[in-house]
């Protein structure tokens, strides 16, 4: 069954999509800012999300915009009548529909069964897998364990999220700024000495030669990838 987020800076508007959607057996998780938002998606396999255009701290459209970086999960505004214009930029910049408020629990339920459908065909519900293996790294997301040609090392939790992130991404390069904010959950500014700390630790651990890496390259000017041929 799907996990459906709901954001929305007015808890009773949470509250009465909650009530409409739990009938339908979905998981439900809920937000009131977008910057919660994000962090929720980033610590659990969400499908689909419910977003409010107006919110503090960081809005639906930045939101949306921040999520489509890296997620195609299906995102539905939710908006008031008055915010037309805000409404056409969330469709451009990558969110699939609306419901404008008062909502219809029939329309919301419509659109929410429509967009999931959608989400399965496209093969987006696919579990992601628990165990990463790139060469002699192995990565197990359940026990939270990382071991090296047969031998376990010893992570902190930055240096494991960061670990995660690349090899669920190989080849991908991400950048400092991107690295910081997906593992840190906080805003990028000069973020680059400590993003390029915890990479050199996680060299020391991970490679056998640290200054010749086979896995942690540096892609110069951009930033950083996983290798995915070892």
């Amino acid at each position: 069954m799907a996990n459906i987020l709901i954001c929305d800076d007015e808890r009773d508007i949470v509250s009465a999509l909650k009530i409409y959607l739990s009938s339908e057996g979905y998981t439900l998780y809920e937000a009131y800012t977008g910057r919660e938002a994000l962090d929720i998606v980033r610590k659990h396999e969400i499908h689909l999300i419910l977003m409010d255009i107006m919110m503090p701290e960081m809005d639906g459209i930045a939101a949306t915009a921040k999520l489509r970086e890296e997620y195609n999960i299906p995102i539905i505004l939710l908006t008031a009548k008055s915010e037309d214009t805000d409404k056409v930029l969330g469709l451009n910049i990558g969110a699939d529909d609306y419901i404008t408020k008062p909502f219809n629990p029939i329309e919301v339920l419509a659109r929410v069964r429509s967009q999931l459908r959608r989400y399965t065909a496209l093969g987006g519900m696919e579990q992601r897998p628990s165990k990463l293996v790139i060469g002699g790294i192995v990565l197990d997301d359940d026990t939270k364990s990382v071991t090296v040609d047969g031998e376990p090392v010893s992570l902190t939790p930055i240096e494991y999220n960061i670990l995660l992130l690349l090899m669920r991404h190989p080849g991908r390069v991400y950048s400092s700024a991107q690295i910081y904010e997906q593992v840190w959950n906080e805003a990028a500014f000069g973020s680059e000495g400590a993003v390029a700390v915890h990479i050199r630790h996680l060299r020391e651990k991970l490679e056998i030669t640290p200054s010749e890496p086979r896995y942690l390259k540096v892609v110069w000017g951009l930033g950083y990838k996983m290798e995915p041929n070892n």
